[in-house]
């Protein structure tokens, strides 16, 4: 990863612990209110389904200190298209006052309807080369979420009945090796299948799992790849490989399996022994199984081969962007409604406790990160072994519309490989 992106978001995030100069907490306070006055009614269109019901808590919080405000709140995400549901929302002429935008092609396709929030406590404390790719002509057109990170969750208890040691996986033969000894016990293991792979879902494998073998290829440069005029697929056959591996070893048919079967009926009732998913369901499992989700599961990196190294994709998954056709006054509170969320008290418990969030900002105590899969994420950020995320930077639509459309093509033997490679190097192409 390019030395500013990898220092400041994920060697540098990971100094969290201090305090916050400046616009910070000390702003804020849970005890004080802001002045009644005029009322604001603050429209949020977001889509992070994993956090839907802790993000509505913490709003009515940030109502009963700012009396004037009403916040509601419309989630859509968890296998549905945010992008065009976004769009016709927008459409519609009922547009929100904050909503969410990725990178530098959101911002490229919204750059009209975002407002400047340089003046932001939240963009002041913000990760050193978090802002980059949301940042245009001096102005900062969004504000982080979190970090997230990826790779294969797998199942702990699973792996030690089995006799793997996790730690002995380390590039795609040894991965190959253990899903075939699982697969030969799986009987015994008390498991369906090794994977539960969800073709269904075109952002797991068309944003995600293609980012894996794609950002090597641009340097893990978010900018590089929104600037590229083409893809090559240098890692192309390991990308093939690792797909393969997981569907001829998962439940089937991977083409219609879906987000909510993977992770909830399959993964957390540990019918399945590993998902390519990141530590976002951690919520979603220790909803169904508290115990499992807390002891029993860990990351694994996915090997690319031909880029050798131990290293999880992690990065900013959305960003918070402000409606700037919306009323002053609506402008003005959306703002200091997600510096409230990001530098109150109140709003950094939650952030950590509640969200179960890896922050994106400074001013955070990282032993307050609980669950296992974040402390993973942690770790791996704090060793430097990432794999940015360009995905951010792929064409409008690309990723799932077009690449995941093909891969799902694949999965059902409508197309070959190089069929997914050719026609998706051509729309790329066609697309810059």
């Amino acid at each position: 990863m390019k030395s500013k992106w990898r220092a400041g978001l994920f060697a540098v995030s990971l100094g969290l612990a201090g305090i916050l100069t400046g616009c910070s907490s000390d702003e804020w306070s849970t005890s004080e209110s802001k002045p009644k006055g005029e009322q604001v009614s603050l429209d949020i269109f977001q889509f992070k389904v994993e956090f839907k019901d802790q993000f509505e808590e913490v709003a009515k919080a940030y109502e009963k200190e700012h009396e004037n405000v009403k916040i509601n709140i419309t989630t859509v995400g968890g296998g549905e298209d945010y992008g065009a549901a976004l769009r016709s929302k927008f459409a519609s002429g009922n547009e929100p006052a904050i909503y969410n935008i990725g990178g530098p092609q959101d911002v490229e396709d919204w750059k009209d309807k975002l407002a400047d929030l340089s003046d932001t406590a939240a963009a002041d404390v913000a990760l050193e080369g978090t802002l980059d790719g949301v940042t245009v002509d001096g102005e900062v057109l969004g504000l982080p979420y979190n970090q997230e990170g990826y790779g294969f969750i797998y199942n702990k208890n699973v792996f030690a009945e089995a006799g793997i040691d996790p730690a002995s996986i380390v590039d795609y033969a040894s991965l190959e090796t253990a899903v075939k000894e699982l697969d030969s016990k799986k009987g015994e293991l008390g498991l369906e299948a090794v994977f539960a792979l969800p073709g269904k879902e075109k952002w797991v494998t068309g944003l995600h799992l293609s980012n894996t073998f794609l950002a090597p290829e641009f340097d893990n440069n978010v900018l590089k790849a929104f600037s590229a005029k083409e893809v090559e697929f240098q890692y192309g056959e390991a990308f093939k490989k690792i797909l393969d591996l997981q569907n001829d070893y998962s439940v089937q048919p991977t083409v219609s399996l879906d987000y909510s079967q993977q992770v909830e009926e399959l993964f957390s009732l540990q019918k399945v022994a590993i998902i390519q998913q990141g530590n976002w369901v951690y919520g979603s499992i220790a909803s169904i199984d508290e115990e499992f989700a807390q002891n029993g599961i860990g990351i694994l990196p996915i090997p690319v081969e031909g880029y050798e190294g131990d290293r999880i994709p992690v990065g900013i998954p959305m960003y918070w962007g402000v409606n700037s056709n919306a009323d002053e006054a609506v402008v003005k509170e959306a703002k200091e409604f997600l510096d409230w969320l990001y530098t109150s008290e109140t709003g950094k418990e939650t952030v950590v406790s509640d969200f179960n969030f890896i922050p994106a900002y400074e001013g955070y105590d990282s032993t307050k990160i609980a669950d296992p899969l974040s402390k993973d994420v942690y770790e791996y950020s704090e060793k430097g072994k990432t794999i940015g995320w360009t995905f951010m930077g792929y064409p409008t639509g690309w990723g799932e519309n077009e690449l995941g459309v093909e891969i799902q093509r694949y999965l059902s033997d409508e197309a070959s490989w190089d069929d997914v490679i050719n026609t998706t190097k051509k729309v790329w192409g066609s697309s810059r």
